[in-house]
């Protein structure tokens, strides 16, 4: 079975003065079927990888080294118009936060089968099934009048649900998660946790999950990629890491990572000695490539 999506050497470069370079080599690939965790803090570059792979990095930056591969076709440079049969119905995306991410002014049945009748060709009404079944899979109770309901009249929760229905609507090949569960409180992060992966087992949907989150990596991931400042530091079987880290800056994360089971543990932030290494050790890698 072919790789679903390769990334090879990945540099993207902010055409600023002077440039900056967002992503050094970064290299990662996602199996038909698994569940990949990008992991890292805010400013690691997850989002920005996710955001090659959909084709809306930043206007001003360009990939200037590596590739993108999705079902054995490069992406890298697709134009706009190339790409858009693809997102949605084979590349679909569950963003960060519910609340902004649905149309404020339209209602939710519309938001679903507007997807459905443009990707799988469906007529009004065979849309507007589907549309039902898909709530009812994301376990939304009366589907009927969520459909005639406009964003606002939802929770976080019910929005989020919402979008992951729209997201696994047309059965992709690959879905891009980046922190879904970052906007919403513990209980419910915790049950759209369990819904994704309910929806990636009865779909066979591979995931790209980004996020910060140890806890959740543990849960979901069946392989993680560990990113700092624009790189890949380590990447391996979910098991396999969290038992036997070999990045110090992976054995800092654990270690920054509170434990519920030590509350009296003190909190253990990433040491600034490995910051500065790791970000001395990008300037080096920068001069070299330039």
């Amino acid at each position: 079975m072919s790789t679903l999506l390769a990334i090879r050497d990945l540099d993207l470069t902010l055409g600023s003065k002077p440039p900056v370079r967002l992503l050094r080599r970064v290299s990662l690939q996602v199996e038909p079927g698994q569940i990949v965790g990008l992991v890292g803090e805010s400013g690691a570059g997850k989002t920005m990888v996710s955001r090659v792979v959909l084709g809306i990095a930043p206007a001003n930056a360009r990939v200037t080294h590596g590739s993108v591969a999705f079902a054995a076709r490069d992406i890298t440079h697709l134009s706009e118009a190339q790409r858009r049969p693809l997102l949605g119905r084979e590349i679909a995306f569950i963003p960060q936060n519910p609340m902004t991410a649905l149309n404020p002014v339209e209602r939710i049945g519309p938001q679903i089968t507007d997807v459905l009748r443009m990707h799988l060709d469906l007529g009004r009404t065979d849309a507007q099934d589907r549309a039902l079944a898909l709530l009812r899979e994301v376990h939304l109770r009366e589907p009927q009048r969520i459909l005639r309901q406009h964003p606002h009249e939802l929770s976080g929760g019910m929005r989020q649900r919402v979008l992951i229905a729209i997201a696994f609507a047309c059965k992709p090949k690959l879905v891009i998660a980046d922190e879904p569960t970052t906007a919403l409180d513990v209980t419910v992060q915790k049950q759209i946790l369990q819904l994704i992966r309910e929806l990636q087992r009865n779909s066979g949907t591979a995931i790209l999950f980004i996020t910060h989150d140890l806890g959740v990596v543990a849960k979901l991931c069946d392989h993680v990629v560990v990113m700092h400042g624009g790189r890949v530091l380590e990447s391996a079987a979910a098991a396999r890491l969290f038992e036997n880290p070999t990045h110090a800056y992976t054995r800092a994360l654990f270690a920054a990572t509170p434990r519920f089971d030590r509350p009296a543990d003190e909190l253990k932030p990433i040491p600034a000695a490995l910051t500065q290494q790791l970000n001395e050790e990008a300037r080096v890698l920068d001069a070299r490539d330039a």
